[in-house]
């Protein structure tokens, strides 16, 4: 496995915080593990509502996996369905969408071959990607290329070593930007400033940055400004990007889109995350609803709220409160990734309970 290869997974630390938080909403918790065996779990357990960190172990979309399961099964579950997370996994189809939308994206290219033609629509500098990795896995300080050499071994070694497309974008030169949305609120724009980082050389996400981020010694130590310093109309701009991206990829509950700010003010969006870190000590998102003004334990109970209110809304038998019976359930694979589901089983008899399940394998 490459260095990079459980980067997504959540730590025992930030799950056993989401656990906490749930049972501190009123809600029994279950820890399960997302491994081939869940299928069977659910059918012989019976809970509420899933609450879904689950990113996958293998396979090209292995985020929708624990959806797809949920789905089929029809068992209530936080977060965005399977399709929507097939969908984002796959960087070249997300920028698709985002293109139908008008949704501008950098200027793109799908390498399956090193030898494959540079399109004359892309300019140097430019940055290499595999196509279908989260958590900045395959994106080094080398991954930024300014010659037509540097680009033809960066493709290869993505190609060898992850055993996929490579994704060949334009580097945006600017601002580093991500913004989440929950429900249909977009949360304070957050900036990850880089400019302290130059020792290193990475002045963006790559892997390093990610994994050891706050490393000074490293120079990876970049300041993370939420709100970040912007005028009123491009962070305006910057939230209503956000939530048009949420929009067009189908994502429930929350999201989290990268973006790169051009220096005249224009935002190109890299990616949409439907499944972003729910660490309180080093992910993205609830820095964001931190700023906002929200408790770690407050957005875990939004999550759910929102969950809850959509499944209600499809079938109003359904619970909208933990004295209803609303369950959600954590759970954690063996495979050194891990999920958590809580549950409170319907014991009151306001609805049958469902089976529920969630895995984690969060990124920042």
């Amino acid at each position: 496995m490459p260095a990079d290869g459980d980067s997504e997974f959540d730590s025992p630390r930030t799950i056993d915080t989401i656990v906490e938080a749930l049972r501190a909403g009123g809600h029994t918790v279950h820890l399960v593990e997302a491994d081939e065996q869940l299928p069977r779990w659910f059918l012989t357990h019976r809970v509420d509502l899933v609450f879904n960190i689950a990113e996958g172990v293998h396979g090209e979309h292995r985020e929708a996996q624990v959806p797809a399961i949920l789905e089929s099964l029809g068992v209530p579950f936080t977060g965005s369905g399977s399709v929507t997370m097939a969908l984002a996994l796959d960087k070249t189809k997300t920028k698709q969408v985002l293109a139908s939308e008008g949704i501008l994206t950098p200027p793109w290219q799908l390498f399956a071959t090193p030898s494959a033609p540079l399109s004359s629509r892309l300019e140097f500098p430019l940055i290499v990607k595999p196509n279908r990795e989260g958590s900045s896995k395959g994106i080094w300080r080398e991954s930024v290329v300014g010659d037509e050499g540097s680009l033809r071994r960066q493709i290869a070694h993505v190609l060898s070593r992850y055993r996929q497309e490579a994704l060949v974008e334009e580097f945006i030169s600017g601002r580093e930007i991500t913004i989440g949305v929950i429900g249909d609120q977009a949360l304070p724009v957050l900036e990850i400033d880089f400019s302290s980082c130059r020792t290193s050389g990475e002045f963006f996400y790559s892997w390093r940055m990610k994994e050891f981020q706050g490393d000074a010694a490293q120079g990876l130590a970049p300041v993370l400004r939420c709100p970040a310093p912007l005028d009123a109309g491009t962070t305006k701009r910057i939230q209503d990007v956000a939530r048009r991206a949420h929009r067009a990829l189908g994502c429930m509950d929350v999201s989290r889109t990268d973006i790169r700010l051009r220096h005249d003010g224009t935002p190109f969006v890299l990616e949409v995350n439907p499944l972003p870190g729910l660490s309180p000590w080093d992910s993205n998102f609830p820095a964001m609803t931190t700023s906002a003004g929200w408790s770690h334990p407050e957005l875990i109970q939004r999550i759910v709220a929102l969950a809850m209110s959509r499944y209600h809304q499809v079938h109003p038998a359904f619970p909208t409160s933990p004295a209803g019976g609303s369950g959600v359930h954590l759970q954690e694979p063996s495979s050194g990734t891990r999920a958590d589901a809580a549950t409170n089983e319907a014991q009151r008899g306001a609805a049958p309970s469902r089976p529920a399940s969630l895995t984690s394998q969060g990124a920042p």
